[in-house]
């Protein structure tokens, strides 16, 4: 779904993106990457994850954009908030507050002309344990180590491998539930991106393509459990979880990282 989806979500064709196309998803992913550094900043002791979900409507929704997963297949927040354990799909809640040594999940998208953009990353709450800082560290590592295999003629193999080397040789581990996704008209779109897998297999990366990478991973198993909300994915274990993704499109060159504020 929003941060990772299962293999059934995919929708079997993936769509190449027109010059005009990637023009309108570069707007909807510039507002989706502010509003997630928006959403960092307010990472501190004592705020509620409602209060970061409610400032994250309403970033995107005064830049002309829609909050991407309000509503999609159900979900009743703006943005996805996950602390800790929890490794996707948290619901933000008025009675959930952040306290010191949190780590803390917030998954991103806006929707704007027809199009989406989505990121997410894994924030620090105050001061934090070395493993938590370890956590995160390798998993940005993990997203950068992606983003270099999207080169035009490589396969979505080479991006999960990548992700899973990174990840599995500091001592993580790689959830198997869930998956990164082609996103455009639709937030969800073919092809599915594990983060795991071997090289030279899979779908090629070409020209036009628009993917949601994102690394996800856990402290101690690569199993996971959904809670009683039906919605929150956690660690199976009780451990710490992490997650990170930026859209990336795939050209004849370099890959453009789409929700980077830096392009």
């Amino acid at each position: 779904m929003m941060g990772g989806f299962p293999r059934s979500r995919a929708r079997g064709r993936i769509v190449i993106k027109t010059q005009k196309e990637i023009g309108l998803m570069m707007k909807s992913s510039e507002i989706s990457a502010l509003a997630l550094k928006r959403a960092g900043e307010m990472v501190t002791p004592g705020i509620s994850t409602w209060e970061i979900n409610r400032a994250i409507g309403d970033f995107i929704i005064k830049r002309g954009a829609k909050p991407s997963f309000r509503g999609l297949y159900g979900f009743p927040g703006n943005a996805c908030i996950s602390i800790n354990d929890e490794l996707i799909h948290g619901i933000p809640s008025k009675r959930r507050y952040l306290q010191e040594g949190d780590i803390v999940s917030i998954d991103v998208g806006a929707y704007k002309n027809g199009y989406h953009g989505d990121n997410s990353a894994t924030f620090a709450c105050g001061k934090i344990s070395e493993h938590a800082e370890k956590l995160i560290r390798v998993g940005e590592q993990a997203l950068q180590a992606a983003i270099k295999q999207c080169i035009s003629g490589n396969r979505i193999g080479d991006i999960a491998n990548a992700i899973q080397i990174c990840c599995e040789n500091n001592g993580f581990y790689i959830p198997e539930d869930y998956y990164g996704h082609g996103v455009g008209r639709d937030l969800h779109e073919d092809p599915n991106v594990p983060n795991f897998g071997k090289p030279g297999r899979g779908p090629r990366l070409t020209p036009g393509m628009t993917i949601a990478i994102e690394p996800m991973l856990n402290s101690s198993t690569k199993k996971t459990k959904i809670l009683k909300d039906e919605w929150t994915v956690v660690e199976a274990n009780g451990n710490m979880a992490a997650h990170f993704e930026h859209t990336v499109l795939i050209t004849a060159g370099e890959p453009v990282v789409m929700t980077s504020l830096i392009n």
